[in-house]
Parts: C-alpha cells; sequence; structure tokens
C-alpha cells in the first residue's frame, strides 16, 4: 500500500522503545528488566545501574544512623492522653476553658476533658507513659519523647501532606523519597523506601509516599506482608528460561535507548525501576515468609495475641525490622484499622468515643512497636536505627460533643527511639492545660531537619532543583532539634 499524505500528515513515527515494550509480549517489559543485566557480559547497562540513583551514597559527615523506621500513627494520637500528663485537667474537669481558644476543625467545643487513662513513671528515667501504653513504657530508658512539636495545619491531609513530605499538598517528596535520593540505598534487590500496607493510607493518598518532581525510583514501594502475593505481579508466570530469553531482548532495547539518552537521569531511574523488579521477584517472598523466626521472636511483637489488629500491626513491625536488617533505608508503617473505631485511614480520630478508640488502637501498637525497639537492641541494630512514633497533630484538651477530642496542631507529643540521642529523655512542654507549647516549640521541618542530620546529611544542601529553584525537604525553615542530640 502506497503512502498518502492526506490520510496521514506528516511523517510516519518510528517505533519507539515505549510502544515495542507495550506492544510485545502482553507488555511485560513493563514489569521488569533482564537479570541478565547484572551479568559482567552486560557490564555497560549494569555499571550505569551500580552507578544508579539507588547506588549507595556517602554521606556528608559521620551518620549517626543509617535507616529510619516510621511508624505513623494516623488520624491524631492524643498527646495529653499518651506521654503528656496534665494534672490539672482532672482538678478543673467539667469547668470551661479559663481562657480564649482557637477555632477548632469542628467547632464543637465543651469543657475541660481531664484524660481516662492513669500515667505511671516508667523505668529509671521515670518518663510518665499513660495505661494505654504499658508495652512502650517498659522501653521508656531508650526513648526521646519531644512535648512541644506544633504544626500549621489542622486537616488531616494537609497535615499528612506536611508530616510527609514538607508541604501541605501534593507534588513533593516524601521523606523517605528525600533520603534515598541523599543516600541511595544498601540493597539493590529491594526499594530503598518501603510502605508496609497493612493498613489504612493516610487521607491524602498514596501520594504522601511519592516521589513528587524527584525521579521514579524514590517513591515509596507498597509491600503487603499478610498478602500470598505480598506485591502486585510479584511472582512470574512463565518459566525463567522463557523469561531471562524475553528479558534479555528487551535489555538490547534498553541499552541502546540509555545511550541514546546519554545517561539521563529519569531514563536510567525507570530502568532502575525494571531491574529492581525482577528482582523482587525473589526478595519479596523471602522478605516476608517469618518461618525461619523463633517463636519467643513472634510473641514479642505480638503475633501470637488473640487481638487481630495486634497480630497485623506486629508483622509489620517483624517485617520493618527484616527490611533494616537487609539494608533498606526507609520503612513506614500503615495504621491498621482496629474493632470499627474510626476509618482504616486515619483510626485515632476519636472527635466521638475517645476512650473505646484510643484503647483500642494502642492495643493494636503498643506490644508490636515496643517489641521492635526490644528487638532491635537485642541484635545490636538500635543504634544504627531510627523509630520515629507520631501523628500528624494532638487532640484539645476540652471535649469535642460528649465524649470526643477535636484535633490540635498547637501542642504536641511524639517519640523517637534509637542512635544518636538522648535516651530516657524529655524535651520541650505545653501549658498546664496541653493546649499550646510553651517551651522549645519546634515544626515537622524540624524534625524533617533532625532526621537527615542524624542520617549525617546536611539539610541545607539535600535540594534538587525543579520548575526553576532549589526545593529542599526542610524548605528555608528547618533545623535540627539540638537539644535532643546526644
Amino acid at each position: 500500500m502506497s503512502y498518502d499524505p492526506t490520510q496521514h500528515p506528516g511523517p510516519i513515527p518510528f517505533l519507539t522503545r515505549r510502544e515495542m515494550l507495550r506492544q510485545t509480549s502482553t507488555g511485560f517489559g513493563w514489569l521488569a528488566l533482564s537479570a541478565l543485566m547484572a551479568d559482567k557480559a552486560y557490564a555497560g547497562v549494569s555499571q550505569a545501574l551500580a552507578e544508579g540513583p539507588l547506588a549507595p551514597k556517602a554521606p556528608d559527615f559521620v551518620p549517626k544512623v543509617k535507616n529510619v523506621i516510621f511508624c505513623y500513627m494516623s488520624g491524631g494520637l492524643s498527646h495529653i492522653d499518651s506521654f503528656d500528663p496534665k494534672p490539672r485537667l482532672v482538678a478543673e474537669a467539667g469547668q470551661p476553658m479559663p481562657f480564649q481558644t482557637e477555632r477548632t476543625m469542628f467547632n464543637q467545643d465543651g469543657n475541660i476533658l481531664p484524660s481516662p487513662w492513669e500515667f505511671t513513671n516508667y523505668g529509671q528515667s521515670g518518663i510518665p507513659v499513660s495505661a494505654l501504653f504499658p508495652h512502650v513504657g517498659s522501653i521508656a530508658d531508650e526513648l526521646t519523647v519531644i512535648r512541644s512539636m506544633t504544626a500549621p495545619f489542622m486537616e488531616h491531609a494537609q497535615a499528612n501532606f506536611y508530616f510527609h513530605c514538607g508541604m501541605p499538598f501534593t507534588g513533593f517528596p516524601s521523606m523517605g523519597s528525600w533520603i534515598t535520593y541523599g543516600l541511595g540505598s544498601d540493597n539493590q534487590n529491594l526499594p530503598g523506601f518501603v510502605v508496609l500496607g497493612s493498613g489504612g493510607i493516610p487521607l491524602g493518598g498514596v501520594n504522601v509516599f511519592g516521589n513528587g518532581f524527584l525521579p521514579a525510583i524514590h517513591q515509596g514501594s507498597l509491600i503487603y506482608p499478610e498478602h500470598a502475593s505480598p506485591l502486585h505481579n510479584v511472582q512470574p508466570s512463565e518459566s525463567d528460561a522463557s523469561q531471562r530469553g524475553r528479558l534479555s531482548f528487551i535489555n538490547d532495547l534498553d541499552d541502546g535507548f540509555l545511550q541514546q539518552t546519554n545517561g539521563h537521569a529519569q531514563v536510567e531511574a525507570a530502568i532502575d525501576n525494571y531491574e529492581i523488579a525482577y528482582r523482587m521477584q525473589t526478595a519479596v517472598p523471602e522478605l516476608v515468609d517469618l518461618a525461619g523466626e523463633t517463636e519467643a521472636t513472634k510473641t514479642l511483637y505480638g503475633l501470637d495475641s488473640p487481638n487481630a489488629s495486634t497480630v497485623a500491626y506486629g508483622r509489620q513491625c517483624l517485617v520493618a525490622r527484616r527490611l533494616i536488617e537487609r539494608g533498606v533505608r526507609f520503612v513506614e508503617l500503615t495504621m491498621v484499622g482496629t474493632d470499627g473505631m474510626g476509618q482504616a485511614a486515619n483510626p485515632w480520630d476519636q472527635h466521638t468515643k475517645l476512650e473505646e478508640g484510643h484503647t483500642a488502637n494502642a492495643l493494636t501498637v503498643d506490644q508490636p512497636v515496643a517489641g521492635l525497639v526490644k528487638d532491635l537492641k537485642s541484635r545490636g541494630l538500635l543504634d544504627e536505627t531510627l523509630v520515629v512514633f507520631s501523628g500528624e497533630f494532638g487532640r484539645t484538651p476540652f471535649v469535642q460533643g460528649t465524649n470526643g477530642r477535636d484535633h490540635n496542631p498547637m501542642g504536641f507529643s511524639l517519640w523517637l527511639a534509637g542512635g544518636g540521642l538522648k535516651k530516657g529523655f524529655i524535651y520541650g512542654q505545653t501549658d498546664e492545660y496541653g493546649y499550646r507549647v510553651v517551651e522549645n516549640a519546634h515544626t515537622v521541618r524540624d524534625l524533617h531537619a533532625t532526621v537527615l542530620h542524624l542520617l549525617g546529611l546536611d539539610y541545607t544542601n539535600l535540594t534538587y532543583r525543579f520548575g526553576g529553584r532549589d526545593f529542599r525537604l526542610t524548605d528555608v525553615d528547618g533545623h535540627p532539634i539540638r537539644g535532643i542530640l546526644a
């Protein structure tokens, strides 16, 4: 058939790499590259990958820790019911707040509501922890409790993006993405940034784990350790010999395209993603197989608990330890919904039924998180790991409706454990009602700067040019919290 320019205006396009991968072999090429890329016979592309976006990078200075485990309490854990006791609330229970308060999320504000839980001083440090968290209390001497965190947003999605990305909206890289961009990963068979998806995705959606404008290799990869297939398409549908032959052909296409683009960073990142996807076919099933763990270890994490949500969160914590053992740089755990108390996206959001909801949520995470810290310490891993435990904001000291608490971003608590920190230490203070910070106020960007500092990264130099300006996780106002550093 002859070419008719009236039917096909313009030049006939050549078959692009993307079209080739999409049209051949039912698109399997989008899933992975050949394992032969790791063979010395393919040194050209293999060398590019070895020096690629996830290759280990030297920190700016000697780091205190190598990895981060982020236990995110989505929905807003109440600080005054967990790690910041306020006796004055008991003394003035049922009375109006003695000063003018700011508007809240729903403006259904009532009188002072004391905590339903007693506090106990734990360990040699005497850190007070409420009856919600007896297991966390048992590791009090490992904790650094910050009681003076603030956030400028009281709405969940904005606060979730801010806590993860340093900005209140989508399109910016998550903390794990920035860290793998700055340091790479010590495991080339798994992503550098892993999100364990047994729980709900925080309000705002999966972009809270996104790479934003950073290369795609730095986005969070969701793994579901309780599923038969913990990662979509991780189990090959053909024989290894067939797959190797198919991917060898794809390797040739990728090699040529990479050379045509002169090693363009985004192309290199895409190729690296496919290569990791192939290697994960072996690495992920081995990762989530807990058969080799002792019964004592499983019990430590609560895997024998009669409470299903404790088991689910305990499995996440145990897999998180296995991930950092394998050199994965940043691991985030998702909060499991509990007995219908709140949505899976924000289980700690008790605008009503505070006592029922917080009790169920604490039962879910208390033993597994404490078990994680104990296990890391017993294996000599705690000194090189940073564990972060926090929600996006706190709760009000006055009641919402009849038995709940509204959002309070003006002062809340979180705790850290791991290397480079003052252990058994309380930093900062809210007022006598737990309403506002009155000493050592800090923002979440300061927390980000602290995490980067502990990892040996100069937070002012960790930048990426996008849209004509340099961006960084801490923006222009985040600074390390020096008062908690050992």
